[in-house]
């Protein structure tokens, strides 16, 4: 009973910790120290003020920002998603134009403090991260599109140009290492698409003991809607000089 009452405070921790990476992301800071520059992130309200009624059922369109916690033997594995510089507001998606997104992985060791030493805390590598989509149209039925799809080795594709890597992947336990992929395009879909739906797969090499070196394989898996609005105009893309801070 001890144990589990004691983790809590962590748990609040690793969450309000999460969403603040998250908002300052949003302000135009980085979200991973070190990882990323502040011209990226949104720095406009995401929703417009004269959006309609949301027609796709999305935290990501409503929010401006989507973030999952998926708890795996008390690791907390954390996706992050925000729309870019590029098309800042969500209830602004439309079919027509590209529609333009960053997001975040990391891996947060539950059975430890937030400032206890890193070498007490159990390693997670990130060897492959998959991404399909799929369409959902306004009368129900699925289009048979795929406006954005990826399938990478994640050390080969992540923002940081040399990431912590071993032979089961690149590191992306907190804080020491992160996954980060940003201005990910989603191409135009049929004129009566309602939705969106991004399926997220990472395959992870997960430690079973801090410091042994004995990793168990895992899948971490999400599905993250998002809705598109009704227009016959594109999405307006934003123009971002080269040099922008």
């Amino acid at each position: 009973m001890s144990r589990t009452c004691s983790r809590l405070p962590l748990r609040s921790a690793v969450v309000a910790i999460s969403l603040v990476a998250t908002l300052t992301a949003l302000t135009g800071c980085s979200a991973i120290d070190g990882l990323t520059g502040n011209d990226d992130p949104a720095e406009t309200p995401s929703a417009s003020p004269n959006a309609t009624e949301t027609p796709y059922d999305s935290q990501f369109t409503r929010d401006g920002t989507f973030q999952s916690h998926i708890d795996i033997d008390d690791l907390d594995f954390v996706y992050t998603l925000y729309p870019t510089k590029s098309t800042p507001r969500t209830n602004e998606w439309y079919p027509k134009g590209k529609k333009f997104f960053s997001f975040t992985f990391q891996a947060y060791d539950l059975d430890r403090d937030l400032r206890d030493p890193f070498r007490t805390k159990r390693k997670v590598y990130l060897d492959r991260i998959v991404v399909t989509s799929q369409v959902t149209l306004r009368d129900g039925s699925r289009s048979g599109e795929e406006p954005y799809s990826l399938d990478a080795v994640a050390k080969n594709v992540t923002f940081d140009p040399e990431p912590v890597s071993t032979k089961h992947g690149m590191l992306i336990t907190s804080p020491k290492g992160a996954f980060e992929l940003r201005n990910q395009p989603i191409r135009p879909t049929s004129m009566d698409t309602k939705g969106i739906d991004l399926f997220f797969t990472a395959t992870v090499w997960m430690e079973q003991r801090a410091g042994t070196g004995s990793f168990v394989k895992k899948k971490i898996s999400q599905k993250v809607p998002i809705a598109i609005f009704e227009s016959d105009e594109p999405t307006e893309a934003q123009s971002i000089p080269v040099d922008a801070n």
